[in-house]
């Protein structure tokens, strides 16, 4: 198919329909209720500053449901692979496409489907924004630009996500006002160029500081310009028009964000403030608006906007739900309560490999500590209980309120001692201890039956855990960042590895070494240790993680990237953008060992099928779908 520029603002029904009578419904219900819809929207409220600022508004809400649509960018990567520890190696069974990359990852899975329609929802809100403009003539104009500038902003953001997943996209930049079969893909090159265009128009008009809290600022554009440039710069298989001065631009905004926006003290005040132990006191407290962070997607109730998108359901509590969609859980702790938000529910949708816990020194990279839940603790007093229910049931312990009744050993101190171990082993600890090589599925195995009725499992990915929300599908406030200054270090070093000039702070490592040092904390005089085998269970070879200018590479960033980034918003566009997709899946995700299916096609996603059948004359899919 000819890629121009030519009708590529016409796209398809399916794709804006749903999207522009969602933002419709946004409007105050005694409006409707007087005005037919169709007047009030076109010809009298959206023509008003109060109209215009609301159409804005209407933009921000589906932040929410593209960046809960995870899938894509978490699953099928080097640090998460369904089942964690409970792999190939433990189970007979099969794995989920999108980490074996077999026949079953195509154009027909739901979630390629669900992340492009809600990103292509978002973009045709931000052109109704962008093409109203003109008609709005009462606003100050430096307030009008401001706002335009925002949605701006989105776009590129869509865009961005749109060509990293599937290549040549569809790149309408006008309101869609009539239904139309017509979806032209245009060369990434182009698509690229209207990211940065728009991207600089709207450094130029945004304020430092937004009017409110939540809306895009001029270091939330800076910083995905940082992210842009790096990733054209890489220029996937010569098709986005990058060079080498673009890795020259990733350095230079990477430095004006981290110029304009500290690094928190610690990184643990990044996240809600909780205890490992449910029981002391904790409250939960935001921490997101640490002037580290750049842009958040926003939860709390005072913030720019606030209600369920009607055009979506799946943000449908209207919260966050990162307390709940990663792995471990403590709801078969002995001792608990039942199902109740001290634990809470956790559903297992992202979970983390082998590679992701090797990564750290757990004896002094905080980060460690603060994302996994290392011990599990009784919520309530038990008595009598059978740790081994079938093998010897005469053996009971007795719980208090308080006590441990798991713990999972770091992968560089595995117990080896039966003194160290759980009764249940044969050990002298009243609660279980649980190796990495025993984590998922392999733990007090006795003739192949496992006899254990202590906790096994692996720690629970505990880095955005928020206590207090309700058991079940409760969602919580905590806003999710998307943008923050550490990642700009990285950025940097990056860029620099591959010829970036410029840079303020010295050489790639230098950048590397400033997130490392704040997550070692008083312990950054030393040399942090990560296991040399990421993807093994029980090897204890370690190499360090401390970057100079003699070891410092893509593979060092990359590994840096998943212990500060674990779960936000980024691993399958890291190992896209580096080249590194197909050599790191295969080598630490061991369901694509295990299938040994994953080719250079996907380092593309298939264009959904249903956009392809609704489109004419038809959308070319991508190779190899």
């Amino acid at each position: 198919m000819t890629k121009t520029m030519k009708n590529r603002n016409k796209i398809k029904i399916s794709m804006f329909a749903l999207a522009f009578m969602g933002m419709l419904t946004s409007c105050k219900e005694s409006f409707l209720a007087e005005v037919p819809v169709s007047t009030l929207t076109t010809d009298v409220y959206y023509k008003t500053e109060a109209g215009f600022e609301d159409l804005v508004r209407s933009c921000y809400p589906l932040l929410r449901n593209i960046h809960q649509n995870r899938t894509l960018v978490l699953n099928g990567t080097d640090i998460f692979a369904g089942g964690g520890y409970n792999s190939p190696q433990f189970a007979n069974s099969t794995g989920n496409p999108l980490d074996q990359y077999d026949v079953r990852l195509n154009a027909s899975i739901a979630d390629v489907q669900s992340l492009w329609t809600v990103l292509y929802a978002e973009v045709a809100r931000t052109n109704t924004v962008i093409s109203r403009a003109d008609g709005i003539t009462t606003m100050n104009a430096a307030l009008k630009d401001t706002r335009v500038a925002e949605a701006k902003f989105l776009r590129a953001l869509c865009f961005f996500y749109l060509v990293q997943q599937w290549g040549d996209v569809p790149m309408p930049l006008k309101e869609t006002t009539a239904p139309s079969k017509e979806a032209t893909r245009i060369a990434s090159s182009d698509v690229y160029k209207q990211i940065i265009s728009d991207l600089l128009d709207c450094e130029a008009k945004l304020p430092v500081t937004a009017s409110n809290y939540g809306r895009i600022t001029k270091g939330t554009a800076q910083f995905l310009l940082s992210k842009v440039y790096l990733t054209r710069g890489w220029n996937f298989k010569g098709a986005l028009g990058g060079t080498a001065t673009d890795f020259d631009k990733a350095v230079e905004y990477a430095d004006k964000i981290i110029d304009a926006f500290p690094l928190a003290t610690n990184y643990k005040l990044l996240w809600p403030t909780r205890d490992e132990n449910p029981l002391k006191q904790y409250t939960g407290a935001q921490n997101d608006k640490n002037p580290e962070i750049i842009f958040a997607v926003q939860y709390n109730g005072d913030v720019l906007t606030n209600k369920t998108d009607p055009a979506f359901t799946q943000d449908a509590a209207g919260g966050n739900n990162l307390h709940s969609v990663f792995n471990g859980s403590g709801e078969g702790f002995p001792g608990t309560k039942g199902r109740t938000s001290d634990y809470n529910r956790s559903l297992g949708q992202h979970s983390l490999a082998a590679s992701m816990y090797r990564m750290y020194d757990p004896d002094i990279d905080a980060r460690y500590d603060h994302n996994f839940l290392e011990v599990g603790y009784a919520l309530q007093a038990v008595s009598n209980y059978k740790p081994m229910p079938t093998y010897k049931p005469s053996v009971t312990i007795n719980f208090k309120a308080g006590d441990t009744v798991v713990y999972y050993r770091p992968w560089n101190k595995p117990a080896t001692d039966l003194k160290d171990r759980g009764v249940d082993v044969g050990g002298l600890r009243n609660y279980s201890v649980v190796n990495p090589n025993e984590w998922g599925g392999n733990y007090a195995i006795v003739n192949g039956v496992g006899v254990s009725a202590l906790p096994s499992g692996e720690p629970h990915m505990w880095k955005f855990w928020q206590p207090g929300i309700p058991y079940g599908d409760a969602y919580g406030t905590f806003n999710e960042a998307i943008f923050r200054s550490a990642e700009a270090y990285l950025i940097a070093a990056e860029a620099i590895v591959k010829g970036g000039k410029g840079a303020k702070l010295g050489g790639a490592d230098v950048y590397y070494n400033k997130v490392l040092d704040r997550a070692l904390g008083t312990n950054k005089a030393k040399d942090p240790k990560c296991a040399a085998d990421l993807a093994s269970y029980s090897s204890l070879e370690a190499v360090s993680y401390r970057a100079t200018p003699a070891n410092i590479s893509i593979d060092l960033i990359l590994d840096e990237r998943a212990r500060e980034l674990v779960g936000e918003y980024n691993r399958w566009f890291d190992l896209k953008r580096t080249g590194k997709l197909i050599e790191r899946v295969l080598k630490y995700n061991p369901w694509a060992k295990k299938s040994n299916s994953i080719k250079d096609f996907h380092y593309l996603r298939p264009i959904p099928q249903a956009e392809i059948d609704l489109s004419f004359p038809k959308m070319a899919q991508n190779e190899g779908y």
